[in-house]
């Protein structure tokens, strides 16, 4: 089964409409390679949807991430960001001097939340992680 068949399935089990413009908002956010913006979906969408409007996108946004079928992630530039969660978690790096986002390995994090659960007894759920500082370049340049 499609991934993306999965959640429109979840939605319609538990009971909402599957109407064509949030079939398309999940196959935008299927296809994305990484996170996207509302505004990077409503202009994918608008492509297919033109009579689509960004109010649709943020309400669909906020069901899809009420339902627990996106995430959603600050990357401290404004501009919120999701992804399904069919693709898995996803972590990042992010430099705040040049703003350079940097993938954040899945066997890292899960190295942390071990030790925190080992430390203190707590179990910690990192399904999305930013992490702000400086990046390398912009640390050897100061």
């Amino acid at each position: 089964m499609h991934k993306q068949n999965s959640i429109a399935g979840e939605l319609a089990n538990d009971g909402f409409r599957l109407t064509p413009q949030r079939v398309l908002i999940l196959e935008a956010l299927d296809m994305a390679e990484g996170h996207m913006s509302a505004e990077d979906i409503y202009a994918e969408v608008g492509q297919e949807y033109p009579n689509i409007n960004i109010s649709t996108v943020y309400r669909t946004l906020e069901l899809l991430k009420g339902q627990g079928l996106v995430l959603e992630t600050d990357m401290g530039d404004g501009r919120l960001r999701y992804h399904s969660v069919n693709k898995g978690s996803r972590h990042y790096l992010v430099c705040r001097k040049c703003g350079k986002i940097t993938d954040l390995s899945e066997d890292m994090v899960r190295e942390q939340e071990q030790s925190i659960l080992k430390k203190y007894g707590f179990a910690a759920d990192f399904k999305n992680l930013v992490i702000y500082g400086q990046c390398r370049k912009c640390g050897d340049s100061a």
